[in-house]
């Protein structure tokens, strides 16, 4: 996958790059990502991207010409480029929206900056992505939000593919709790289950951790989740306040 980010601040990806599972992809030729400088495409000798806003208001606009600039130069060296820019009023990102954009072969993220871009820009743009409900002072730290969640899915990324499975929403709800040595900690014990061996009960007791998570944190996701009719048993067991030990007691869980 090759990523283009047109932006007024390029170094500001370069940590970025260096470190992790995104840099793992870089060095395994996985990934390519190519910071853009926005003032590269200007014509004064200022390098000026923005102007003021036609009909009055607070702040500045990113001036259309640098980035259709910008983006004919990206044409002209790649292909047919999926394009988004990060914006506080587009769609919001999910893991959906991360598999999606993963199976693209190159990606364009335009980077908003000040009071946003002319909106002439939009005209070259798929899709537009917000990271949630707030504002930030730019896209660039949304570019690097979105990328490292699409980077982690491209096959060969990751060294355990279960890894991706196991996530929190790769099935719609969040992730199950998980501990490591040692077994008791500060008197802190970690749930016998999991000692246990018992494969099958463990799975199970996952299960009913996601789920309980879920309703506790983010009962939204419940109404899109895929759940089977054992997952809607141990919701209403968890609505009833039931533990997983309770429901082992009570010989409902085997």
């Amino acid at each position: 996958m090759k990523i283009y980010i047109i932006t007024i601040f390029p170094d500001y990806f370069e940590c970025f790059k260096n470190y992790g599972v995104v840099n793992k992809a870089i060095k395994s030729g996985l990934v390519e990502i190519n910071a853009i400088n926005l003032r590269d495409f200007t014509t004064d000798k200022h390098k000026t991207v923005d102007d003021v806003v036609y009909g009055g208001g607070p702040g500045m606009l990113l001036k259309p010409e640098p980035i259709f600039k910008a983006f004919d130069y990206i044409k002209n060296i790649s292909k047919n480029p999926y394009t988004i820019i990060t914006e506080p009023w587009g769609k919001t990102f999910n893991q959906e929206m991360a598999r999606k954009l993963a199976e693209k072969e190159e990606i364009v993220i335009i980077c908003g900056r000040y009071e946003g871009v002319d909106e002439r820009v939009k005209t070259l743009v798929d899709e537009e992505i917000s990271i949630g409900d707030y504002i930030l002072s730019g896209g660039e730290p949304a570019a690097l939000v979105i990328m490292d969640s699409v980077i982690r899915l491209l096959p060969g990324v990751l060294s355990d593919d279960e890894s991706k499975e196991v996530d929190s929403f790769s099935d719609g709800l969040l992730g199950y709790p998980n501990y490591t040595r040692p077994a008791e900690f500060r008197g802190m014990k970690v749930p016998e289950v999991l000692l246990s061996g018992n494969h099958k009960l463990i799975e199970k007791w996952r299960r009913f951790q996601k789920l309980k998570r879920t309703y506790k944190n983010r009962p939204d996701l419940l109404e899109k989740a895929k759940l089977s009719v054992e997952d809607r048993q141990l919701l209403k067991y968890i609505i009833e306040g039931k533990e997983f030990e309770d429901l082992i007691k009570e010989g409902k869980i085997a």
